[in-house]
């Protein structure tokens, strides 16, 4: 069968090396489905993959990638025919099995959502994983009661993937956003996305003083974890909520029952990676309405797959800012 081009990790002496090599297309997993790829992404998961951190991948060789778009090659799913214009995120595919980072990718059809009409697999890929996730945190507030008007929503990790959709999908629907980052030079770069405030991540990264704070916002969509988030549900609004949607603070959480017994604060956990696909499609068919284009495309860079390696150590440092695609074809 003939070889296609990806970046495969192995694990030599307790270190991960990742490798551009030609691979026999016999070696990928099984799946209804051969997807050739065009397009996947960097989201802060491949990141540690690519660092062999997190115990994330267990088997080696491996062909990582959370996400990726393309173009199905052959398939045995009814629901599936060659040239239909698909996309993945999710399902812990580029963990326990083979990912996006590679020419071909080979899934079970329930992994799968047909590309929307009128969203191309570049800018797909430019939403990924972080985006979609942004989406789902949105569509939670929303269900939780938050509505325009009600007040400042403050999204944490402001300049990363995750937060860098959110801030534009809030100022599209009409929300007053406060942008949270510790880079002031991103501060023009997130008021062109919709941004109204820029809040100081110091200020809210410190272990909260007391249960609660002044009320301030009418929602939170965080991506920090750890101190931040437990600062943010001291200043939120009465009833309102939080969605939960990252740890790039820590995985701990140094808070009280106080905001949730004396204000009826929410904290919302966020999944995409098992997320139900009639939410997925609901939710990228959002995306398609409630996230301008011009700026997803403003946030985004293109690199090949060669450049992977660095900008892991990039993403865990906090050094990208938006989203970056990968063509895999370069």
């Amino acid at each position: 069968m003939a070889a296609f081009r990806a970046l495969v990790l192995h694990e030599e002496g307790g270190k991960v090396t990742p490798r551009l090599e030609a691979v026999e297309e016999d070696r990928l997993p099984s799946g209804e489905v051969t997807v050739a790829v065009e397009y996947s992404t960097l989201n802060y998961k491949d990141g540690l993959i690519l660092n062999g951190l997190g115990r994330l991948v267990r088997n080696y060789p491996h062909v990582p990638g959370i996400d990726f778009a393309g173009k199905v090659a052959s398939s045995t799913a009814p629901d599936y025919k060659a040239g239909d214009a698909v996309l993945l995120t999710g399902w812990r595919v580029g963990e326990v099995q083979w990912g996006g980072f590679g020419e071909k990718a080979r899934v079970k059809a329930s992994q799968l959502v047909k590309l929307p009409a009128g969203l191309a697999a570049k800018r797909a890929m430019a939403v990924g994983t972080a985006g979609f996730t942004a989406m789902l945190a949105v569509m939670a507030l929303e269900e939780h009661g938050l509505k325009p008007g009600a007040g400042e929503v403050l999204v944490t990790g402001a300049a990363g993937g995750v937060g860098s959709v959110a801030v534009a999908i809030l100022a599209k629907l009409g929300h007053a956003v406060a942008a949270s980052t510790g880079r002031a030079e991103t501060a023009d770069y997130l008021k062109s996305l919709g941004a109204a405030a820029i809040v100081e991540r110091a200020s809210l990264a410190k272990p909260p003083q007391r249960p609660l704070d002044s009320e301030r916002w009418a929602g939170a969509v965080d991506a920090v974890g750890s101190t931040t988030l437990a600062s943010v549900l001291t200043q939120l609004k009465y009833g309102a909520s939080v969605a939960a949607c990252g740890l790039a603070g820590g995985n701990d959480l140094p808070t009280t029952v106080i905001p949730f017994l004396l204000r009826g604060v929410n904290l919302l956990g966020i999944d995409s990676v098992m997320c139900p696909k009639p939410r997925r499609e609901a939710a990228w068919a959002r995306i398609l309405r409630d996230l301008p284009m011009e700026k997803l495309d403003a946030l985004t860079e293109v690199q090949p797959l060669s450049a992977l390696p660095d900008l892991a150590g990039k993403i865990l440092k906090g050094g990208i800012r938006g989203r970056v695609v990968i063509d895999v074809r370069a």
